[in-house]
């Protein structure tokens, strides 16, 4: 996960806590709106995922939608282009470790998702 943080820091200018909560809200409007057992294995797979869901305090994702999910970004100091970096980086990682089978299935079985990653 350093090596994604580090990804994202660098191109967004966000602070590495911050990217880390970015990544956990994501990670858990994956895992709350998605039923596919590919958004458990694309967790457990990806390096520093379980912590980053951690690291959302509980004030992560909170139901919603994809709509839901970007005013929470937002909130966290996020503007759009920020948002589409992390997740542009978040699903390479997770692409490079889970494998893009899974990744893909993950992106598949959310609707509206793929138009933004």
């Amino acid at each position: 996960m350093d090596e994604l943080l580090t990804r994202i820091t660098a191109e967004t200018g966000l602070d590495t806590a911050t990217a880390r909560r970015a990544v956990g809200s994501i990670l858990a409007f994956l895992s709350a709106e998605s039923d596919d057992p590919a958004v458990g294995t694309m967790i457990a797979k990806t390096p520093g995922a379980e912590e980053a869901l951690a690291a959302t305090g509980g004030d992560g994702y909170s139901g919603g939608g994809i709509m839901a999910l970007g005013a929470g970004l937002m909130g966290m100091g996020l503007d759009m282009g920020q948002i589409q970096t992390v997740a542009r980086e978040l699903v390479g990682f997770s692409r490079s470790h889970a494998g893009a089978e899974t990744v893909d299935r993950v992106i598949a079985s959310v609707p509206g998702l793929a138009q933004f990653v």
